[in-house]
């Protein structure tokens, strides 16, 4: 299903039903959309899922509906609560959730996508085909910053200012799930991709899911900086699907320092620049021609990262789950040291 975890199906979505399966998650890692790198993070699928499980438990308790299930805790498949789990010293990879439809999204190089042939065949259950992102700080890279301005999101500033700003209220805002690169959409795109799914309730959840998060993040001594929703519409309900809070789908700051997979991201900008420039040429490309898939027109790969900065980030992101769920699941320094590594790499 990504390039991260893998997707297994138990019982198939129908039309009007909801299926089961699972999340198995992966140690690969993905930056800038290109999918499997040529390396893995040891223990990273397990804190992705370890996180994720806590961060659902945590909505189901403030009353947001989810798709999630439970964790597989051992061999004879049993799917149980995160802390029975931890509790076990199982460190979970498996995440069981219950599935809804996800039907083709056709594309023609003159037409574009048709999310009018995905809605007639999703029935009343299906995966909606938009990310709802959610940004409490616009940092100094954000997209945010060339396609509005400031004064739009209550800030008494004429231009960007060069640093990261904190928002006075979050931001939402729809992006494309399923195509080769997301596009961010107005109001009107984005409902007429959303279906029968209401933006309102989409942007209502997102922000219920923002507030969770972000009070947890705080208590742990994190700064929760931005972040997305997935969904799925199941006969009139909005479930929150897909993995929330971790350090692939969210960005979190730990004392100033970034503590997600934005070290990786930020870490090949700087080491790999040709490779990242590359990226971005061949997506540019695929814009002007019309081509979805812009991949085969990238004429470089990422090269392995050295031993020691894979040592880095799993350390990074066992200490920060361990500290983010308040329990010391994974062998890893303390967070603090963990921090201090990275600003050395």
């Amino acid at each position: 299903m990504t390039s991260v975890k893998n997707f297994r199906v138990e019982e198939p979505a129908t039309t009007d039903s909801l299926g089961r399966g699972s999340f198995q998650f992966t140690d690969d890692y993905s930056v800038f959309d290109w999918g499997k790198m040529p390396d893995e993070v040891p223990a990273k699928g397990a804190t992705l899922c370890t996180m994720g499980a806590f961060n659902f438990e945590l909505l189901e308790a403030a009353g947001a509906p989810t798709h999630y299930r439970g964790v597989v805790a051992d061999e004879d498949g049993a799917v149980v609560d995160i802390d029975t789990a931890l509790d076990r010293r199982t460190t979970p990879r498996e995440m069981a959730i219950d599935l809804a439809q996800v039907p083709d999204l056709p594309f023609d190089e003159r037409e574009g996508y048709d999310y009018d042939a995905y809605h007639d065949a999703a029935g009343s259950n299906y995966v909606v085909p938009l990310e709802v992102v959610f940004r409490n700080r616009v940092g100094v890279g954000s997209s945010l910053r060339s396609r509005t301005d400031p004064g739009e999101h209550g800030l008494d500033h004429g231009t960007w200012p060069e640093g990261a700003v904190d928002l006075p209220e979050a931001v939402v805002e729809f992006s494309t799930k399923y195509e080769e690169q997301d596009r961010y959409l107005d109001h009107a795109a984005a409902d007429r991709v959303a279906g029968a799914a209401e933006l309102a309730e989409l942007e209502a959840l997102a922000r219920e899911v923002n507030r969770v998060i972000t009070e947890r993040a705080a208590e742990a001594g994190f700064v929760h900086q931005d972040g997305k929703i997935e969904c799925v519409y199941h006969d009139g309900e909005l479930l929150v699907a897909d993995v929330v809070g971790t350090f692939d789908e969210n960005r979190f700051a730990y004392d100033g320092q970034q503590v997600s997979k934005e070290v990786l991201r930020q870490y090949h900008k700087r080491t790999q620049p040709g490779w990242v420039g590359a990226v971005s040429e061949a997506k540019d490309e695929a814009d002007e021609r019309g081509l979805a898939d812009w991949t085969g027109l990238c004429d470089r790969e990422p090269e392995p990262l050295d031993a020691g900065v894979i040592e880095v980030a799993r350390d990074l992101y066992c200490a920060g789950a361990n500290a983010y769920i308040g329990r010391e699941v994974f062998d890893a320094p303390g967070v603090d040291e963990a921090v201090r590594a990275v600003r050395e790499l």
